[in-house]
Protein backbone atom coordinates (compact mmCIF):
# COMPACT_ATOMS: atom_id res chain seq x y z
CA UNK A 1 0.00 0.00 0.00
CA UNK A 2 1.72 3.25 -0.64
CA UNK A 3 2.09 5.96 2.05
CA UNK A 4 -0.28 8.55 2.08
CA UNK A 5 -0.16 11.87 0.06
CA UNK A 6 -2.85 13.77 2.39
CA UNK A 7 -2.96 13.43 6.06
CA UNK A 8 -5.00 14.16 8.34
CA UNK A 9 -4.15 15.40 11.93
CA UNK A 10 -6.22 15.65 14.78
CA UNK A 11 -5.05 17.48 17.72
CA UNK A 12 -7.73 19.55 19.52
CA UNK A 13 -6.13 20.92 22.88
CA UNK A 14 -4.46 21.72 24.75
CA UNK A 15 -2.71 25.33 23.76
CA UNK A 16 1.10 24.06 24.58
CA UNK A 17 0.04 20.16 23.37
CA UNK A 18 -1.22 21.98 19.64
CA UNK A 19 2.15 24.39 19.94
CA UNK A 20 3.89 21.17 20.58
CA UNK A 21 2.97 19.35 17.24
CA UNK A 22 4.02 22.19 15.13
CA UNK A 23 7.86 21.68 15.37
CA UNK A 24 6.69 18.02 14.59
CA UNK A 25 4.81 19.26 11.51
CA UNK A 26 7.59 21.82 10.15
CA UNK A 27 9.98 18.68 10.05
CA UNK A 28 7.45 16.71 8.24
CA UNK A 29 6.77 19.16 5.70
CA UNK A 30 10.98 20.18 5.17
CA UNK A 31 11.39 16.20 4.71
CA UNK A 32 8.12 15.30 2.94
CA UNK A 33 7.66 18.31 0.71
CA UNK A 34 4.85 16.38 -1.78
CA UNK A 35 2.72 15.51 1.18
CA UNK A 36 -0.04 16.96 2.57
CA UNK A 37 -1.37 18.19 6.05
CA UNK A 38 -4.86 18.88 7.08
CA UNK A 39 -5.05 19.61 10.96
CA UNK A 40 -7.89 19.93 12.81
CA UNK A 41 -7.86 21.67 15.84
CA UNK A 42 -9.92 24.80 17.49
CA UNK A 43 -10.09 28.06 15.49
CA UNK A 44 -8.01 29.87 18.06
CA UNK A 45 -5.19 28.25 17.59
CA UNK A 46 -4.82 28.51 13.80
CA UNK A 47 -1.91 31.39 13.52
CA UNK A 48 0.34 28.61 15.01
CA UNK A 49 0.66 26.72 11.40
CA UNK A 50 0.72 30.00 9.67
CA UNK A 51 4.02 29.52 7.51
CA UNK A 52 3.96 25.85 7.32
CA UNK A 53 4.14 24.71 3.98
CA UNK A 54 1.15 22.35 2.80
CA UNK A 55 -0.02 22.67 5.84
CA UNK A 56 -3.97 23.63 6.02
CA UNK A 57 -6.09 23.93 9.21
CA UNK A 58 -9.90 23.13 9.55
CA UNK A 59 -11.48 24.54 12.44
CA UNK A 60 -13.18 22.44 14.93
CA UNK A 61 -16.69 24.44 16.51
CA UNK A 62 -16.68 22.17 19.54
CA UNK A 63 -18.45 24.19 21.53
CA UNK A 64 -21.13 24.98 18.76
CA UNK A 65 -21.76 22.49 15.48
CA UNK A 66 -19.17 19.85 16.06
CA UNK A 67 -20.57 19.34 19.97
CA UNK A 68 -21.74 15.95 21.02
CA UNK A 69 -21.59 12.71 19.25
CA UNK A 70 -24.00 14.10 16.33
CA UNK A 71 -21.71 17.27 15.86
CA UNK A 72 -18.68 14.76 15.58
CA UNK A 73 -20.56 12.97 12.80
CA UNK A 74 -21.35 16.45 11.13
CA UNK A 75 -17.15 16.77 11.41
CA UNK A 76 -16.63 13.86 10.27
CA UNK A 77 -18.76 14.17 6.25
CA UNK A 78 -17.04 17.66 6.10
CA UNK A 79 -13.51 16.45 6.89
CA UNK A 80 -14.47 12.94 4.68
CA UNK A 81 -15.19 16.08 1.74
CA UNK A 82 -11.46 16.65 1.83
CA UNK A 83 -10.03 13.62 0.41
CA UNK A 84 -7.56 12.71 2.75
CA UNK A 85 -5.95 9.51 2.86
CA UNK A 86 -4.90 8.54 6.50
CA UNK A 87 -5.41 9.93 9.99
CA UNK A 88 -2.65 10.73 12.57
CA UNK A 89 -4.55 11.18 16.01
CA UNK A 90 -2.07 13.16 17.92
CA UNK A 91 -4.27 13.67 20.53
CA UNK A 92 -6.04 10.05 21.63
CA UNK A 93 -9.23 10.76 23.66
CA UNK A 94 -12.76 10.24 23.49
CA UNK A 95 -13.62 12.89 20.97
CA UNK A 96 -11.07 11.82 18.70
CA UNK A 97 -12.36 8.64 18.84
CA UNK A 98 -15.63 8.66 18.10
CA UNK A 99 -14.69 10.24 15.09
CA UNK A 100 -11.80 8.31 13.64
CA UNK A 101 -15.01 5.85 14.46
CA UNK A 102 -16.70 7.97 11.70
CA UNK A 103 -13.85 7.66 9.16
CA UNK A 104 -14.16 3.36 8.48
CA UNK A 105 -12.04 2.45 5.77
CA UNK A 106 -9.40 4.80 6.51
CA UNK A 107 -5.88 4.17 7.79
CA UNK A 108 -5.87 5.66 11.20
CA UNK A 109 -3.15 5.55 13.57
CA UNK A 110 -2.98 7.29 17.44
CA UNK A 111 -0.15 8.30 19.51
CA UNK A 112 0.94 6.35 22.48
CA UNK A 113 1.15 8.25 25.08
CA UNK A 114 2.56 6.07 27.14
CA UNK A 115 0.34 5.94 30.57
CA UNK A 116 2.18 3.21 31.92
CA UNK A 117 5.56 4.47 31.87
CA UNK A 118 3.88 7.84 33.02
CA UNK A 119 1.87 5.85 36.18
CA UNK A 120 4.86 4.69 36.61
CA UNK A 121 7.28 7.96 37.03
CA UNK A 122 4.77 9.35 38.88
CA UNK A 123 4.31 7.04 41.74
CA UNK A 124 8.32 6.38 42.12
CA UNK A 125 8.90 3.25 40.63
CA UNK A 126 10.86 4.73 38.28
CA UNK A 127 12.70 8.06 37.49
CA UNK A 128 14.48 8.34 34.35
CA UNK A 129 13.71 10.27 31.30
CA UNK A 130 10.69 9.34 29.15
CA UNK A 131 10.18 9.58 25.65
CA UNK A 132 8.77 13.21 24.66
CA UNK A 133 5.77 14.35 23.31
CA UNK A 134 7.72 15.59 20.20
CA UNK A 135 9.08 12.00 19.79
CA UNK A 136 5.76 10.27 20.61
CA UNK A 137 3.92 12.50 17.67
CA UNK A 138 6.53 11.94 15.26
CA UNK A 139 6.22 7.96 15.92
CA UNK A 140 3.49 8.15 14.57
CA UNK A 141 3.75 9.54 11.77
CA UNK A 142 6.48 6.75 11.46
CA UNK A 143 3.50 4.17 11.43
CA UNK A 144 2.60 6.11 8.21
CA UNK A 145 5.52 5.52 6.74
CA UNK A 146 7.38 8.55 7.64
CA UNK A 147 10.32 9.16 9.51
CA UNK A 148 11.18 12.35 11.12
CA UNK A 149 14.39 13.28 12.03
CA UNK A 150 13.96 16.11 14.67
CA UNK A 151 17.65 16.41 15.33
CA UNK A 152 18.22 19.56 12.96
CA UNK A 153 14.98 21.92 13.26
CA UNK A 154 14.75 25.22 11.59
CA UNK A 155 12.79 27.92 12.90
CA UNK A 156 10.96 30.94 10.79
CA UNK A 157 12.39 34.31 10.66
CA UNK A 158 11.45 37.04 14.06
CA UNK A 159 8.22 39.00 12.68
CA UNK A 160 8.60 42.41 12.12
CA UNK A 161 7.38 44.50 15.11
CA UNK A 162 4.00 47.09 14.22
CA UNK A 163 4.47 50.34 16.25
CA UNK A 164 1.71 48.48 18.97
CA UNK A 165 4.40 45.47 19.20
CA UNK A 166 7.29 47.72 19.66
CA UNK A 167 5.54 49.96 22.27
CA UNK A 168 6.11 46.72 24.99
CA UNK A 169 10.20 47.24 24.42
CA UNK A 170 10.90 49.92 26.61
CA UNK A 171 14.76 50.23 25.67
CA UNK A 172 15.38 48.64 22.23
CA UNK A 173 19.20 48.84 22.77
CA UNK A 174 18.48 46.16 25.68
CA UNK A 175 17.92 42.27 25.39
CA UNK A 176 14.25 41.13 25.67
CA UNK A 177 12.59 38.89 28.15
CA UNK A 178 9.54 37.43 28.41
CA UNK A 179 8.22 35.88 31.48
CA UNK A 180 4.93 33.88 31.73
CA UNK A 181 4.69 33.38 36.05
CA UNK A 182 1.85 31.46 35.83
CA UNK A 183 0.43 27.88 34.73
CA UNK A 184 -2.78 25.92 35.22
CA UNK A 185 -2.27 24.80 38.43
CA UNK A 186 -0.54 26.53 41.36
CA UNK A 187 1.98 23.69 41.92
CA UNK A 188 3.39 24.87 38.46
CA UNK A 189 4.19 28.09 39.46
CA UNK A 190 6.72 30.28 40.91
CA UNK A 191 5.83 32.03 43.99
CA UNK A 192 4.54 35.29 42.92
CA UNK A 193 6.62 37.07 45.57
CA UNK A 194 9.72 35.68 44.72
CA UNK A 195 9.12 35.86 40.89
CA UNK A 196 8.88 40.15 41.59
CA UNK A 197 12.30 39.88 42.70
CA UNK A 198 13.70 38.18 39.61
CA UNK A 199 11.44 40.50 37.88
CA UNK A 200 12.93 43.71 39.73
CA UNK A 201 16.64 42.27 39.14
CA UNK A 202 16.40 41.16 35.99
CA UNK A 203 14.87 44.88 34.64
CA UNK A 204 17.91 46.86 36.14
CA UNK A 205 19.56 45.61 32.31
CA UNK A 206 16.80 43.92 30.13
CA UNK A 207 13.51 44.56 28.95
CA UNK A 208 10.71 42.66 30.49
CA UNK A 209 7.59 41.56 28.87
CA UNK A 210 5.30 39.89 31.20
CA UNK A 211 2.63 37.28 29.36
CA UNK A 212 -0.65 35.97 30.87
CA UNK A 213 -3.95 35.58 30.28
CA UNK A 214 -7.64 36.02 32.49
CA UNK A 215 -8.75 38.51 34.57
CA UNK A 216 -6.90 37.71 37.74
CA UNK A 217 -3.84 37.62 35.82
CA UNK A 218 -4.03 40.41 33.42
CA UNK A 219 -4.29 42.52 36.74
CA UNK A 220 -1.73 41.09 38.69
CA UNK A 221 0.82 41.43 36.04
CA UNK A 222 -0.48 45.26 35.23
CA UNK A 223 0.09 45.88 38.95
CA UNK A 224 4.00 44.86 38.61
CA UNK A 225 4.29 46.43 35.27
CA UNK A 226 3.48 49.93 36.39
CA UNK A 227 6.21 49.55 39.35
CA UNK A 228 9.30 49.00 37.38
CA UNK A 229 11.20 50.55 34.41
CA UNK A 230 12.02 48.79 31.69
CA UNK A 231 9.12 45.93 32.27
CA UNK A 232 5.62 45.68 30.27
CA UNK A 233 2.78 43.88 30.19
CA UNK A 234 0.74 41.90 27.09
CA UNK A 235 -1.95 40.26 29.01
CA UNK A 236 -5.21 40.99 27.58
CA UNK A 237 -3.54 43.31 25.24
CA UNK A 238 -2.86 41.45 22.33
CA UNK A 239 -4.41 38.73 20.49
CA UNK A 240 -2.56 35.35 19.73
CA UNK A 241 -1.47 36.40 16.55
CA UNK A 242 0.03 39.79 17.60
CA UNK A 243 1.64 37.90 20.91
CA UNK A 244 3.07 35.13 18.56
CA UNK A 245 4.73 38.19 16.01
CA UNK A 246 6.19 39.44 19.96
CA UNK A 247 7.46 35.91 21.26
CA UNK A 248 9.23 35.64 17.27
CA UNK A 249 11.38 39.23 18.81
CA UNK A 250 12.17 38.07 22.79
CA UNK A 251 15.77 36.34 23.35
CA UNK A 252 14.54 34.27 25.85
CA UNK A 253 11.41 33.17 27.44
CA UNK A 254 11.24 32.28 31.40
CA UNK A 255 7.95 30.54 32.10
CA UNK A 256 6.68 27.75 33.83
CA UNK A 257 6.19 23.78 32.50
CA UNK A 258 3.37 25.97 30.59
CA UNK A 259 1.92 26.80 27.23
CA UNK A 260 3.81 30.14 26.84
CA UNK A 261 7.23 27.79 26.82
CA UNK A 262 5.91 25.81 23.99
CA UNK A 263 5.15 28.61 22.01
CA UNK A 264 8.20 30.48 22.28
CA UNK A 265 10.16 27.31 21.46
CA UNK A 266 8.29 26.54 18.56
CA UNK A 267 9.34 29.89 17.20
CA UNK A 268 12.84 28.60 18.05
CA UNK A 269 12.96 30.89 20.98
CA UNK A 270 15.41 29.84 24.08
CA UNK A 271 13.14 29.08 26.76
CA UNK A 272 13.98 28.63 30.23
CA UNK A 273 11.40 26.32 32.41
CA UNK A 274 10.62 26.31 36.30
CA UNK A 275 8.90 23.00 37.55
CA UNK A 276 7.50 22.46 40.46
CA UNK A 277 5.49 19.18 41.24
CA UNK A 278 5.47 18.11 37.64
CA UNK A 279 9.30 17.01 36.37
CA UNK A 280 11.19 17.37 32.34
CA UNK A 281 11.54 13.50 32.96
CA UNK A 282 7.67 13.07 31.54
CA UNK A 283 8.42 14.40 28.33
CA UNK A 284 6.44 17.73 28.45
CA UNK A 285 9.71 19.74 27.99
CA UNK A 286 10.21 22.32 25.75
CA UNK A 287 11.16 21.68 21.90
CA UNK A 288 14.80 21.25 20.96
CA UNK A 289 15.83 23.37 24.58
CA UNK A 290 19.03 21.95 26.30
CA UNK A 291 18.28 19.54 29.77
CA UNK A 292 20.11 22.05 32.13
CA UNK A 293 17.66 24.68 30.71
CA UNK A 294 14.56 23.18 32.80
CA UNK A 295 15.11 24.16 36.59
CA UNK A 296 13.51 21.38 38.76
CA UNK A 297 12.49 21.67 42.62
CA UNK A 298 14.82 20.57 45.07
CA UNK A 299 13.75 16.69 45.43
CA UNK A 300 16.04 15.98 48.51
CA UNK A 301 13.03 18.50 49.85
CA UNK A 302 10.32 16.81 47.83
CA UNK A 303 10.95 13.38 46.82
CA UNK A 304 7.73 12.18 45.01
CA UNK A 305 8.23 14.87 42.30
CA UNK A 306 6.79 14.34 39.86
CA UNK A 307 3.53 13.59 42.22
CA UNK A 308 1.41 13.85 38.52
CA UNK A 309 2.04 14.67 34.83
CA UNK A 310 -0.05 17.64 34.64
CA UNK A 311 0.60 19.20 38.22
CA UNK A 312 -3.35 18.62 39.44
CA UNK A 313 -1.80 15.95 42.37
CA UNK A 314 0.59 16.61 44.65
CA UNK A 315 0.60 15.54 48.68
CA UNK A 316 0.38 18.29 51.14
CA UNK A 317 2.94 20.70 51.65
CA UNK A 318 4.04 20.33 48.35
CA UNK A 319 2.16 22.98 46.57
CA UNK A 320 5.16 25.80 46.56
CA UNK A 321 7.81 22.97 45.69
CA UNK A 322 8.71 25.35 42.98
CA UNK A 323 9.49 27.94 45.52
CA UNK A 324 12.67 25.39 46.92
CA UNK A 325 14.80 26.87 43.58
CA UNK A 326 16.75 29.88 44.47
CA UNK A 327 15.69 33.19 42.67
CA UNK A 328 19.62 33.75 42.51
CA UNK A 329 19.83 30.29 39.96
CA UNK A 330 17.09 31.61 38.50
CA UNK A 331 18.44 34.84 37.53
CA UNK A 332 21.88 33.38 36.77
CA UNK A 333 20.40 30.89 34.37
CA UNK A 334 18.93 34.32 32.76
CA UNK A 335 22.15 36.06 32.79
CA UNK A 336 24.47 33.06 31.53
CA UNK A 337 21.83 32.40 29.00
CA UNK A 338 21.54 35.56 27.35
CA UNK A 339 24.31 38.13 28.63
CA UNK A 340 23.08 41.65 28.99
CA UNK A 341 26.04 43.07 27.15
CA UNK A 342 27.98 41.32 24.46
CA UNK A 343 31.14 40.45 25.32
CA UNK A 344 33.99 43.03 23.78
Amino acid sequence: MPNPKHILVIRFSAMGDVAMTVPVLRAFTEQYPSVKITVVTKAFFKPFFSGLKNVEVYAADLKGKHKGVIGLYKLSRELKALNFDAVADLHNVLRSKILKFFFAGKKVLQIDKGRTEKKALTSGKIFYQLKTTHQRYADVFEQLGYQIDLSNPEFPQKAELTPKLKSFISNPENKTIGIAPFAAHESKMYPLDKMEVIITELSKEYNVILFGGGKKEVKILDAIATKYNNVSSVAGKLGLREELDLISNLDVMLSMDSGNGHLAAMLGKKVITIWGVTHPFAGFAPFNQPEDHALVANREQYPLIPTSIYGNKYPEGYENAAGSITVATIISKVKTTIPAKEAI
